[in-house]
């Protein structure tokens, strides 16, 4: 059988609750049992204590029959309580006759207390239940007759007191404990409508594969906090399935153009061995387009991963020579050296480079032969700028958000240049796995300046 959550939460919540009213109940009935024995127990001694005083006091005490029938008309009983004497081992007198029963006419009961000469107390059963009493010795000089005073006390009627109590209790501690579960099953459905959100919305994900549903769940507890985790799942997700959808579409865009060259260029190749050797220069090339371009997508897709970065102390002093002497290699340029921050910034030295490498290429591809190509560091209010300036034609301001996206490229700066538009998505995400930002401005003197803005500390 199934049990919902809601079920065993108000279940253990009722369970905990009906154990601490029984033990309540069970503690407040040893309490009231026990101050009833006290209280019988003080009854008893108080009433020694009186019958020593009218002993005491009273005049006109010739024996003991006087002192008992006097002491009986100066002091009645209370209710659920009887006084009766002995006298010579036979009954003398009674007051307070309870209305079930008389301990008087137990022969018995008047022989065994009538042989008592201390102060004692004990119990018997009676047609009225049990019944509590204390004998009290009672003799008198010059009297050789013995006589004793009993104080019974009717016990069973003091404990119905006390179970009537107990019974009210325990009616009221249903009740409180129906009450407790409506509310409980009412606050435990409140609190757990936003787990059964998550569940529905879910269920309905699954169903639609629409992941821009987002759970609205107010107020600032652990659930709300469930909900809204559950709500940036959701945005990774959304995002996640926006890139890969985006990154299909663009590679299955981009990689058709190739396979279709080298299709088309096998399909005609004919015998001759110029026609075949230019055949196989074109497929090499095309080939060795198409594997930069898997390169360059497995990389964007990298910078979407944990782990994109391998976080080290790096000098930026250093790293920008190094760019400068690596990047002599791509093209005979002016190549120069701007400025240099002399500071050390953690970062990974690796990705950082080959952000530089490709605005370098980039450059070089857009710049003539006798074309000048600066890079240069500094560090302005807390942040690390990383540049690349050249003196081409520089890009269009309606262009300049658009080249950073996968597969773009800016108009002037295109021609008949190659690549394939990723290069400069790659310098972002590089960029952004830092924490930072790329983007490109007017160089002085002309051409453009690709700037990359990183935060001192603040990586991801």
């Amino acid at each position: 059988m199934r049990v919902t959550a809601r079920g065993r939460i108000v279940g253990w919540m009722l369970a905990v609750v009906s154990l601490a009213l029984f033990i309540a109940i069970f503690a407040t009935w040893a309490i009231l049992d026990r101050l009833i024995d006290d209280r019988i127990d003080a009854e008893f001694g108080n009433e020694a204590e009186k019958l020593r005083r009218y002993a005491a006091t009273a005049v006109d005490v010739r024996d003991v029959d006087t002192l008992l029938s006097g002491y009986l008309s100066y002091n009645p009983p209370d209710e659920w309580e009887t006084f009766f004497t002995i006298l010579d081992d036979r009954p003398h007198k009674i007051t307070g006759i309870p209305p079930l029963a008389r301990l008087d006419t137990d022969d018995a009961l008047v022989a065994r207390l009538g042989q008592v000469t201390e102060p004692a107390s004990g119990e018997t059963e009676s047609a009225a239940g049990t019944v509590r009493y204390a004998v009290i010795p009672v003799q008198v000089n010059g009297d050789a007759r013995r006589g004793q005073l009993v104080i019974a006390v009717f016990y069973d009627h003091y404990r119905e007191e006390v179970l009537n109590a107990i019974r009210v209790l325990a009616l009221a501690s249903l009740a409180a404990l129906a009450l407790a579960g409506a509310a409980g099953w009412f606050v435990a459905g409140r609190v757990l409508a936003p787990i059964r959100l998550v569940g529905q919305t879910a269920e309905r994900i699954s169903g639609s594969s629409d992941l821009t549903r987002r759970l609205d769940v107010p107020g600032d507890d652990d659930v709300s906090e469930l909900a809204g985790t559950f709500n940036r799942m959701l945005d990774r997700l959304e995002h996640a399935f926006a890139v890969q959808r985006d990154f299909v579409d663009d590679a299955g865009h981009e990689l058709r153009t190739p396979i279709t060259v080298i299709r088309g260029h096998l399909e005609l190749m004919g015998d001759d061995p110029d026609d075949r050797a230019e055949t196989l220069a074109l497929v090499t090339d095309e080939l060795d387009r198409m594997n930069r371009m898997v390169d360059d997508l497995l990389t964007l897709a990298k910078a979407e991963q944990p782990g994109f970065l391998d976080i080290d102390e790096v000098e930026l002093a250093d790293l920008t020579v190094s760019v400068v002497a690596k990047a002599r290699a791509l093209g005979e340029r002016r190549w120069r050296v701007d400025e240099v921050a002399e500071a050390r910034i953690p970062a990974d030295r690796q990705r950082l480079t080959q952000a530089l490498m490709q605005l370098a290429a980039n450059a070089v591809r857009h710049t003539a032969d006798d074309g000048q190509i600066a890079v240069g560091s500094a560090v302005q209010d807390g942040f690390v700028r990383l540049w690349v300036r050249d003196d081409g034609p520089g890009v269009p301001p309606a262009d300049r958000e658009r080249i950073f996206r996968r597969f773009m490229r800016a108009g002037e700066r295109s021609g008949t240049h190659e690549g394939a538009g990723l290069g400069l998505a790659i310098v972002r995400s590089i960029a952004e796995a830092h924490g930072g930002t790329v983007q490109v401005e007017d160089a002085p003197g002309g051409g453009a300046c690709f700037v990359m803005t990183i935060p001192m500390r603040e990586l991801r």
